[in-house]
């Protein structure tokens, strides 16, 4: 879980700063537009925000990964992840986008959603819900 954990700080982490600085490129990338008007760009960076604090949840429970609170961390996670591909699989099958790195994206929380449930699988303390 340790490794999971450090895994998507620095995931998460560079998409957040990655969305941050650059708000309508990463996006562009991803789905193929770009971010059009302020309330794009506000919603771009509100994004950001909440992937950098994601981050940073993860890199700070790294060393608590037996805790209940770190389950709790990679059940929140697999519900990301799986949020995630839903919606980038949305926006290439029904809206007909398509970024540079959509399939990629698409693998990647795919592959991190299935390593959380493997670690919540595995033993771990269980999440309080």
């Amino acid at each position: 879980m340790r490794t999971l954990l450090f895994a998507k700080a620095v995931v998460e982490g560079l998409a957040g700063l990655l969305l941050l600085l650059f708000p309508s490129q990463a996006v562009s990338l991803l789905v193929g537009t770009p971010l059009q008007g302020p309330s794009g760009y506000v919603l771009g960076r509100i994004a950001a925000a909440a992937l950098l604090a994601l981050g940073i949840a993860c890199w700070a429970a790294r060393d608590e990964s037996k805790s209940r609170a770190a389950a709790g961390l990679i059940l929140a996670l697999v519900i990301y992840d799986s949020i995630v591909v839903v919606l980038l699989l949305y926006v290439r099958l029904v809206a007909g986008n398509f970024g540079l790195i959509l399939w990629p994206a698409v693998a990647l929380h795919l592959g991190l959603g299935a390593w959380s449930v493997l670690c919540l699988g595995r033993g771990h303390p269980r999440p309080v819900i």
